[in-house]
């Protein structure tokens, strides 16, 4: 299946202000590009590219006072099969553990393992290790959190949503990471796009989280919210929790004035009508 991507999203800003977009799509999609992605600006502005720690592609503009428009599109080619179940994966001792993966197992911003460590034990010590363990601490996210816009919150870490039950995608995404890194599984935060494919259309557009565990000597797809293997997922960012993908950090005064997501399937003969 062809998948068209894209954002228009605009900010007004009050001074000249530096900011750091994370819109583009993650190299592990390289492969996979049909239409080239293009990152422009209105008013047109210099960007200066750049790769993060992470491995995410960054990019680094100057906005000038007004409004500052962002403009993202591309086509990606997807196999159109949900994200794979590998349910023999297994969890390896800690001492095993490739040594880029144990950044995975500590604490983060969002995600605060002191507070949940000895709760996270006592729901899942006695799981199976490895994806059967990953999936209870998914499954039981899912069943106690509910989901609501309105719920959102800059501030709200892991244990935040524990406490409060209810919370946004990001945040089923930190208490599931946590819970995860609290069994000494390396989790990791992910954000995307993942269009309205295979379920019911939920709405307006727009970017979501899920989250990545290492088993079995490579990275896996679950998802809190949604606890279902879903079709099309396009990786843009990954990271220790949300304040690594941030879509724009802004160094300075601003406010969203727009905010515009697409992911929907085209095809083939959309494709090259398309400029």
């Amino acid at each position: 299946m062809l998948i068209k991507i894209g954002f228009d999203i605009s900010y007004e800003v009050w001074g000249r202000t530096p900011m750091i977009l994370m819109l583009s799509m993650h190299p592990s999609r390289d492969g996979s590009v049909r239409r080239q992605e293009t990152v422009v600006t209105e008013p047109s502005i210099p960007l200066e590219h750049f790769t993060d720690g992470f491995g995410n592609r960054c990019i680094r503009i100057v906005a000038l006072p007004g409004i500052i428009r962002l403009i993202g599109d591309a086509v990606v080619e997807d196999n159109g099969q949900p994200d794979p179940v590998v349910v023999d994966a297994v969890q390896h001792p800690v001492e095993d553990l490739p040594f880029e993966t144990l950044q995975f197992l500590l604490a983060s911003h969002y995600c605060e393992m002191a507070k949940l460590s000895n709760l996270a034990w006592e729901l899942f010590g006695q799981t199976a290790p490895g994806w059967p363990r990953v999936q209870a601490i998914c499954t039981w996210v899912h069943q106690h959190i509910t989901f609501g816009y309105h719920f959102a919150r800059d501030d709200k870490t892991a244990y935040d949503v524990y406490t409060e039950r209810e919370g946004v995608c990001r945040d089923f995404m930190h208490l599931a990471v946590t819970f995860c890194r609290c069994m000494n599984i390396p989790a990791r935060y992910a954000t995307g796009y993942l269009g309205d494919f295979g379920v019911p259309v939920a709405g307006a557009m727009d970017f979501s989280a899920w989250f990545e565990v290492f088993l079995g000597g490579r990275w896996h797809t679950f998802d809190a919210r949604h606890d279902a293997r879903r079709i099309g997922r396009v990786l843009m960012a990954t990271g220790r929790d949300a304040t690594d993908v941030a879509l724009t950090t802004t160094f300075g005064k601003h406010a969203l004035r727009n905010f515009f997501v697409v992911s929907d399937e085209i095809t083939e003969a959309e494709l090259a009508r398309s400029p």
